[in-house]
């Protein structure tokens, strides 16, 4: 709980700055490396959130895209997972670059794990106006008949308890309204290990990534076979 509080102290205090810093080396190293063996893989996954996804500060293949696709190919599951993280984003920004990123494919995606959240309470952004960016978000997944994997946030106790009730609420509410599997804290079991974290105690290390992909990836190996199920069915 302390590295939790100072967490939060650090997210207010900075206001999101660190987060708005591109790694445009690893990111750029991260496409090329996926780009260049779409034609090895059958299931295609976007990766779309903000500096949480990008690999911030981290080395090609340290970041969220290649470990979770190593994840998957561990288990059997020939998926490319596209890295569609972008440092700094809020739901707004997201919102506006869904359907480009989605649009820009060989093909449709079979899933989208969606991160986003985290700068909008770092700006102090009504969660009103991120439920609803968020909201739009997912109708459009919907109306591609894209399944999703939502990765949620908290806010930092600094918010204050009215900020964190009504921000902590958004995830919960929109995996149900969609039908959507959640992960229900991106940080959870890192942000409170100082040895997983970067020295911003904010962004996850290679091996806090490693630690997120740990509990992230059943849930995407879930939903990809859910989807497999429900296309074979048809």
């Amino acid at each position: 709980m302390r590295s939790f509080w100072l967490y939060g102290a650090l997210c207010v205090a900075i206001q999101g700055l660190s987060g708005c810093g591109s790694n445009p080396v690893a990111e750029t190293k991260t496409e090329v490396t996926h780009s260049t063996k779409v034609a090895q893989y059958d299931r295609l996954v976007v990766a779309f959130g903000d500096s949480l996804y990008a690999g911030y500060r981290l080395a090609p293949g340290e970041g969220l895209a290649p470990q979770l696709q190593a994840a998957l190919q561990a288990s059997g599951i020939k998926a490319r997972v596209h890295n569609a993280g972008v440092s700094g984003d809020t739901t707004a920004a997201g919102k506006a670059r869904l359907a480009f990123v989605l649009d820009n494919h060989e093909r449709k995606p079979d899933l989208v794990v969606l991160g986003l959240g985290g700068n909008d309470m770092l700006r102090g952004i009504k969660p009103s106006e991120t439920k609803a960016n968020m909201t739009t978000m997912m109708d459009e997944l919907k109306r591609r008949g894209i399944p999703v994997v939502l990765t949620g946030m908290l806010a930092s106790p600094n918010m204050g308890q009215d900020y964190g009730k009504s921000f902590n609420g958004i995830f919960p509410a929109l995996s149900k309204q969609f039908d959507a599997k959640l992960y229900p804290f991106f940080l959870d079991g890192v942000v409170t290990d100082a040895a997983l974290m970067l020295p911003d105690n904010i962004h996850p290390n290679a091996k806090g990534v490693t630690r997120v992909v740990e509990g992230l990836s059943p849930l995407v190996e879930a939903a990809l076979k859910d989807d497999k199920e429900a296309v074979l069915e048809k």
